[in-house]
């Protein structure tokens, strides 16, 4: 005769499943690719799928969290808060620190707080959008922190310059930038930003 043994079960432990992940930084990763993606391709060929497979998340998340793509790309046609994060930095030292911005959110984030404006001839309408949020949220923004004169033609100047240096590094994708350290780089490079900034 068999006899049936029966044990206390102990604890029960959590089913497996997907890692929760905070809703500021799923929304935060869903905007990276988005600028990303729109650095690289024109808006109408970048599809929620392409955007979801980037940020590693599910599209139908994207459409709770943005409404719909149209109000998606909205928000990456602004440079407000890449601008916020760009210029944080006393004007003597702030040349350096907008070329480690540049290198370190390309080789870190992969992302770039300015490149995207490069590919505004790709995007129709919203390239025009893209050309005045750039021109008001950064060039304006910066040329307002310069003293002396020629505020605004330098920090266009400042600006294209690290504009050369992001497509360099994260469109061309120069070997000898890429395998130099973000330091060098800085010690190399940020005074030709600095004399525009504090000539």
């Amino acid at each position: 005769m068999n006899v049936m043994t029966t044990s206390t079960p102990g604890p029960a432990s959590p089913a497996p499943g997907p890692v929760r992940r905070d809703a500021e930084a799923t929304k935060a990763a869903i905007l990276r690719a988005v600028r990303y993606l729109l650095a690289r391709h024109a808006y109408a060929d970048i599809t929620l799928k392409a955007v979801a497979e980037r940020a590693g998340v599910s599209a139908p998340l994207i459409l709770k969290y943005f409404g719909n793509k149209d109000a998606l790309f909205e928000r990456v046609m602004s440079f407000e808060a890449d601008a916020e994060a760009l210029l944080d930095a006393p004007l003597a030292s702030l040349g350096r620190h907008m070329v480690r911005h540049v290198l370190e959110s390309q080789s870190q984030q992969r992302g770039d707080p300015l490149l995207r404006i490069v590919f505004a001839p790709l995007q129709g309408e919203r390239g025009d959008v893209l050309r005045e949020n750039f021109r008001t949220q950064v060039s304006d923004r910066l040329a307002r922190r310069l003293e002396g004169p020629d505020a605004g033609l330098r920090a266009e100047l400042a600006v294209s310059t690290l504009l050369g240096l992001g497509a360099m590094y994260g469109i061309v994708r120069g070997p000898h930038l890429r395998a130099t350290s973000v330091t060098d780089i800085a010690d190399r490079y940020a005074p030709a930003v600095q004399t525009h900034l504090t000539p």
